[in-house]
């Protein structure tokens, strides 16, 4: 199972919200790319970030924090927040992101999703679902559409969408656990590689992702709180399968 620390982006700070509220925001270090560095020292093999500003605004906003923790680090880097558009995705990738995250923009326009794998690949191409009640939300969770999580998988799965990030917003920031029979339900009926987020507050919560074979864990708050030590949890969950 591969583990994403993540780093949220707000105003050049890396922060933590609660249940995706922008006004409930702790502030974790005012300089991000040392939290990267971090994080990589522990044994991170892969860096989550999030624009929230961007996710808001509909542009990236927080590019000059992205860009330091990204020529700061050796290791991978996902962005999301913000991309809307096949030129706003070309410069994350070009200023050396791996993958791009795209939530908002898949569900108002599902052929966009289309767009991005013909120019970059599917490799490069993470589709974000945040679900309230099983429903996709949009616009930094201020919003909630029409169309269930699964469906919303499964629409862009026929356009060539390999991975997904999907988050439970009630469990976000909450150390509350995630929703681990969302999760599994959501990768037996898509066939995706479902990356989980939102509610891990514990190595008994990785352990339970793990155990349903989810392929990706995303870890926050549990780090920024000393809950999880990552150089452990990498060392268990990121070796190869024991007998």
């Amino acid at each position: 199972m591969q583990l994403y620390p993540a780093i949220d982006l707000k105003g050049g700070r890396c922060v933590r919200l609660t249940q995706g509220l922008f006004d409930n925001v702790t502030v974790y270090s005012d300089t991000p790319a040392d939290m990267a560095a971090l994080w990589e020292s522990k044994g991170a093999t892969y860096l989550h970030l999030v624009d929230l500003d961007g996710a808001l605004a509909g542009r990236s906003v927080n590019e000059p924090a992205i860009r330091e923790i990204i020529e700061r680090v050796s290791i991978p880097v996902q962005v999301g927040g913000g991309v809307r558009s096949v030129e706003a995705a070309g410069a994350l990738l070009k200023l050396g992101a791996a993958r791009v995250i795209v939530g908002t923009r898949a569900v108002e326009n599902p052929l966009f999703i289309q767009k991005l794998i013909d120019a970059f690949g599917p490799e490069r191409i993470v589709l974000g679902v945040d679900a309230k009640d099983g429903m996709a939300a949009v616009e930094g969770w201020e919003k909630v559409s029409r169309i269930s999580a699964v469906n919303l998988c499964m629409q862009m799965k026929e356009h060539g969408i390999r991975h997904v990030v999907y988050t439970d917003i009630s469990r976000d920031g909450m150390l509350s656990g995630p929703n681990v029979k969302s999760t599994k339900k959501l990768m037996e009926e898509t066939g995706l590689n479902i990356i989980a987020s939102g509610g891990v507050s514990c190595m008994e919560d990785l352990q339970n992702l793990y155990r349903q074979g989810i392929g990706g864990a995303i870890m926050g708050k549990a780090l920024y709180e000393n809950r999880i030590d990552l150089a452990e949890a990498v060392e268990y969950f990121q070796l190869p399968e024991r007998g």
